[in-house]
């Protein structure tokens, strides 16, 4: 396992994510509520770059909204740019086909630090960079 320093925890305010490149892979870096997630900046559908899409909620009907179209889950689903595909930030999943789920990575933040932790063993390269997209 390697740990991937970030950055500040302040420059991922709730509400807003970017986009780090480790070990040549692009990973959205979401905070949610004041936790923080990580997912590849990838859709499944096809390919497109799934974490430079909008962060928002999706709309529900069913039981715990009275069976009326509500909107929900504000902050917690991520939309790719390219055909709409959501994603569930906090798990991965994807809302309209429940059995696809993307990967997701242990994130902490140490001495207010985001530290990504990846899987693989031996001595890694970091190679960080960041887009601030709110």
């Amino acid at each position: 396992m390697a740990s991937h320093v970030i950055g500040p925890a302040a420059d991922i305010p709730p509400g807003a994510h970017c986009v780090v490149k480790i070990r040549g892979a692009d990973i959205g870096i979401f905070n949610v509520g004041g936790a923080y997630y990580a997912l590849p900046n990838v859709c499944m559908h096809q390919f497109g770059p799934l974490c430079e899409g909008t962060v928002n909620g999706t709309t529900a009907c069913n039981a715990a909204t009275g069976w009326h179209f509500a909107w929900v889950r504000e902050g917690e689903i991520v939309t790719c740019p390219w055909h709409g595909w959501e994603f569930d930030i906090t798990t991965g999943q994807n809302l309209a086909r429940p059995q696809i789920r993307l990967r997701s990575y242990p994130v902490t933040v140490e001495d207010g630090q985001i530290v990504l932790t990846l899987g693989g063993g031996g001595k890694e390269q970091r190679e960080t960079s960041s887009t601030q997209n709110a």
